[in-house]
C-alpha cells in the first residue's frame, strides 16, 4: 500500500513565509527556515518537555506565550520570536537561573563552553546583587573515576536525565524533591555506579553548563585551550568519531560531535574516557623490525647476533619491506604460504578491504579473525 504523502505546514515566523514538514513543532520550523530561537532545556537528539521557558514566542491569537519546542507548528500561524515580551521573559529566566548560580565563571571548566553563560551575555543579564539564597552542596563527592558532579551548577534543564534514559536506556539520572529543594540524583540518591551506571559519559555530553564534567579532564585545559581533531575510535570495529582535544601535543579530553556519521553524540567507556593509552611510556610509536631484514645491517652484526635485535625504522621502510617479503614468499611458494589474521578493532571498512586484498592481490584463502577465539 502507498505511503500517504503528507502535505508541509505554511506559516509565518517573523514576517517571513516558512514551510515545515507536518508535526514539526515551531521551534523546529523555525530553525529549519534559518531562524534561531534559544534554548537550555532543548536538545534535537532528546524529547521535548519545555523546562527552562527560554523558547517562549509570541502567536498571534493565542493566549499568552507559548513554549516553541513543545507547541506544534499549524497551518497560518503568525509567530514573532523577537517580540519585546518573549525577550523580557527570556531575559526574567536567566536572571533566575543566575540568582542560584556560583559566580565563578573565571575558575569554572565550562567557561566559553557554557549555554547559560552564552546566553546571559547575549541578553545583557547582569549578575545579581549578593544577598540571595543559594545551594551549598559538596562538590564531586560521587566516587565514580570519570563523572564530576557540581549540584550548585545544574539549572535542572533534564538534558542529563533524558539522556541517560532515552539514548543509554540506563535511567540512572533523576531529579528528588520539588522547589528550590529539586536536585539531581543518581538511582534513589545513591553513587553512580550503584544505580546502574555505566560510565559512557553522555550525561556530560548533554550538559549545558558545568554541572556534569568529565573528571579526568578537570584542571587540564579550558575549552579556548585545545585544538580540536576529528578521529576515529581504535577500540572496536563499530567507526565511532569523536573530538582529540589536544593541548601542547597531548590528548587532554575526548569530545562527543553531533557531526559523527554513525554514533553522533554517543560514545562508550572505553571512546570516551579510555585516550590515556596514547601518550603510555609503553607504547609503540615507530615500526620495529628486526635487523638483519635490512640492508644496511653488516655481516659482523650478523655473526655478533644483534641483527636479530628490533630497530626503529620509518613507515615506507617497514611497508616496503613487509611488500618484498610477501612478494618472495608468493614467488617462492604461491599465496597459499601465506596467512593474514584480521583484528576486531579495526572497523568492518577496514576489514573488508584487509579480505579483499589477502584474496584477490595476493591470491590466498587463509585468513581469520580475532573475534572468532
Amino acid at each position: 500500500m502507498d505511503k500517504k504523502t503528507t502535505m508541509p505546514i505554511n506559516l509565518t515566523i517573523n514576517g517571513k513565509p516558512v514551510s515545515a514538514p507536518e508535526g514539526s513543532t515551531i521551534l523546529e520550523a523555525a530553525r529549519g527556515a534559518g531562524i534561531r530561537i534559544p534554548t537550555l532545556c532543548h536538545h534535537p537528539d532528546l524529547t521535548n518537555v519545555g523546562a527552562c521557558r527560554l523558547c517562549v514566542v509570541t502567536v498571534e491569537k493565542a493566549r499568552g506565550l507559548q513554549t516553541a519546542c513543545t507547541t506544534p507548528a499549524a497551518g497560518g500561524m503568525v509567530v514573532n520570536t523577537e517580540s519585546q515580551e518573549a525577550r523580557e521573559t527570556r531575559r526574567f529566566v536567566l536572571e533566575m537561573l543566575l540568582s542560584d548560580h556560583p559566580n565563578e565563571c573565571m575558575v569554572c571548566e565550562t567557561n566559553g563552553d557554557c549555554e547559560l553563560q552564552d546566553l546571559a551575555y547575549e541578553y545583557e543579564v547582569p549578575w545579581p546583587a549578593a544577598g540571595a539564597t543559594h545551594h551549598k552542596y559538596e562538590v564531586d563527592t560521587d566516587p565514580n573515576p570519570f563523572v564530576a558532579i557540581d549540584r550548585n551548577k545544574c539549572i535542572v534543564c533534564g538534558r542529563c536525565v533524558r539522556a541517560c534514559d532515552e539514548i543509554q536506556n540506563r535511567e540512572v539520572w533523576n531529579f528528588a524533591n520539588r522547589g528550590f529543594k529539586t536536585r539531581l540524583v543518581a538511582g534513589a540518591d545513591q553513587p553512580m555506579l550503584e544505580a546502574r551506571c555505566e560510565s559512557c559519559g553522555q550525561c556530560v555530553a548533554y550538559c549545558p553548563v558545568g554541572a556534569l564534567y568529565d573528571k579526568m579532564s578537570v584542571g587540564v585545559a579550558r575549552a579556548n585551550k585545545v585544538e580540536k581533531v576529528r578521529t576515529v575510535c581504535s577500540y572496536c570495529g563499530v567507526g565511532c568519531s569523536f573530538d582529540l582535544n589536544v593541548r601542547d601535543d597531548r590528548v587532554v579530553r575526548v569530545t562527543s560531535t553531533a557531526k559523527a556519521p554513525v554514533n553522533g553524540m554517543a560514545l562508550c567507556v572505553k571512546g570516551r574516557y579510555g585516550y590515556d593509552y596514547v601518550h603510555h611510556t609503553d607504547r609503540l610509536t615507530k615500526p620495529l623490525v628486526r635487523r638483519d631484514l635490512l640492508s644496511s645491517s653488516t655481516s659482523d652484526e650478523r655473526r655478533s647476533g644483534r641483527s636479530s635485535d628490533l630497530v626503529e625504522v620509518d613507515w615506507d621502510t617497514a611497508l616496503n619491506l613487509v611488500a618484498r617479503k610477501l612478494t618472495d614468499i608468493k614467488s617462492s611458494h604461491g599465496g597459499d604460504a601465506i596467512a593474514f589474521f584480521a583484528s576486531a578493532k579495526c572497523t568492518n571498512e577496514e576489514n573488508y578491504l584487509f579480505n579483499k586484498f589477502t584474496r584477490q592481490v595476493l591470491g590466498t584463502n587463509n585468513i581469520d579473525h580475532c573475534a572468532r577465539l
